[in-house]
């Protein structure tokens, strides 16, 4: 009956999913291996038969105990009998917040390779009712033009949602690429950045659904030019030295999704601020400051329409790869990160998600944005800036029917050209 279900509902999508099966083959292999579906068996009691006690008289049944006497018989029962349907329950449950994800990239930034992922979704307290899942998880890297590198990482939700503490390690080497300005705007230079950072963060609900405290991030980066002919790109300042980065700074968001993974309502909100000083040991001083705003609305029971906007600006001397990074966050998807590295950013964007049957699904979405340089005039930094507006659409499969935790898989046209990325959750 299950599969009539879900062939009758491909026929009827058919026609949909039809231009995304070229792009999307690994997504379905992915669906092939995760799709195995584990029928719980039904235990029945055994049959209670009852026999004469020794020197009782033949064929006399004995007296029954006392009801205080069978309660703590049957209680003892229940203890030792095991119910293979309850297993069967109890392991699937386990293995409902297990997500496994080999993601294909092919970025024209860092080639063409394999993010390998592995979370793991859980309660961090069986006994929290009110808290959302807690998320362990370590992903990899590994493209054909040298890059490589592992990030481990969590997200805990304590205490009824009192606390919220995330962590990260990061390392590796990544080789990109970044590019000129003007006439050289497609000309690339490329570089290889090696290193490791640590990120940590910690927020106390302060009421309202608000929550606020302190995040710390420190890392160090050896950057060094791979051999090339480009002439028309400026070099990077700092190349073959140890460079160290450290700052300290604040967060403040507020929440109100009923599911993260997958929200069909609500709003998020988020506010950070981080100060890299020289006073810390970071090499550089300057400011990075982000805010983003999301809301969802469900249109039905397998429709939700989804807003973002978000902002990026820093101040100070940053290292070009601290200044904000245009496409890396999901702020407009079709662009190539190492494109744009500018002062400000600016995006909103609307995406519309439809629900399939066996576990597939569709969106489509489209928005604009904007990169504006520095500049002491206000003038020269509108005169300057560029408008960026993007579209595409995308495949979604989902990976934890408990979480509606989906592999993402979008292709997204922008004003230089277009990209094709994966990734785990949604894009906002």
């Amino acid at each position: 009956m299950r599969t009539e279900i879900c062939n009758s509902g491909l026929r009827e999508t058919k026609r949909w999913l039809r231009p995304w099966i070229s792009s999307a083959a690994s997504v379905l292999l992915v669906a092939g291996l995760t799709m195995l579906v584990d029928a719980p068996a039904i235990a029945q009691e055994p049959e209670k038969v009852e026999t004469p006690e020794a020197g009782s008289g033949q064929g006399l049944p004995t007296r029954p105990p006392p009801a205080a006497d069978r309660s703590e018989q049957d209680q003892a029962a229940a203890q030792t009998e095991t119910h293979p349907e309850e297993k069967n329950k109890k392991k699937r449950s386990k293995l409902d917040g297990l997500v496994l994800a080999p993601l294909p990239i092919s970025s024209p930034a860092i080639g063409s390779g394999i993010v390998p992922v592995v979370a793991y979704i859980f309660p961090f307290s069986p006994k929290d009712k009110v808290s959302p899942p807690s998320t362990v998880g370590v992903a990899g890297l590994i493209t054909n033009n040298g890059s490589r590198g592992f990030v481990v990482g969590a997200q805990l939700f304590l205490k009824e949602n009192r606390y919220q503490i995330t962590t990260g390690f990061v390392h590796g080497n990544v080789d990109y690429n970044i590019y000129g300005n003007g006439a050289a705007s497609n000309v690339k230079l490329p570089l290889e950045q090696s290193g490791e950072a640590f990120f940590g963060e910690v927020l106390r609900r302060i009421g309202w659904k608000f929550f606020a405290g302190p995040r710390f991030l420190t890392g160090r980066s050896v950057l060094t030019v791979a051999p090339n002919s480009a002439t028309t790109v400026p070099i990077p300042p700092d190349l073959g030295l140890h460079t160290n980065v450290t700052s300290i700074g604040a967060r403040l968001t507020r929440d109100t999704r009923p599911n993260h993974f997958y929200p069909t309502g609500g709003t998020f909100f988020t506010f950070t601020s981080d100060f890299f000083s020289q006073a810390l040991g970071s090499k550089y001083s300057f400011q990075s400051y982000k805010t983003a705003f999301d809301k969802f609305w469900s249109l039905s029971p397998n429709q939700v329409l989804a807003y973002d906007a978000n902002f990026c600006g820093t101040a100070g001397e940053p290292p070009f790869y601290g200044n904000c990074i245009y496409g890396t966050n999901n702020e407009l998807r079709g662009y190539t990160a190492g494109r744009y590295f500018t002062r400000y950013t600016l995006a909103t964007q609307l995406e519309y998600r439809l629900v399939l049957p066996c576990r597939f699904g569709l969106v489509a979405f489209g928005g604009v944005g904007g990169v504006i340089p520095g500049g002491s005039q206000l003038l020269q930094k509108v005169q300057s800036s560029r408008l960026l507006p993007s579209g595409g659409g995308g495949l979604r499969f989902q990976l934890s029917k408990k979480y509606h935790v989906n592999l993402r898989a979008d292709i997204a046209q922008g004003v230089d050209g277009h990209t094709f990325a994966m990734g785990i959750g949604e894009a906002f």
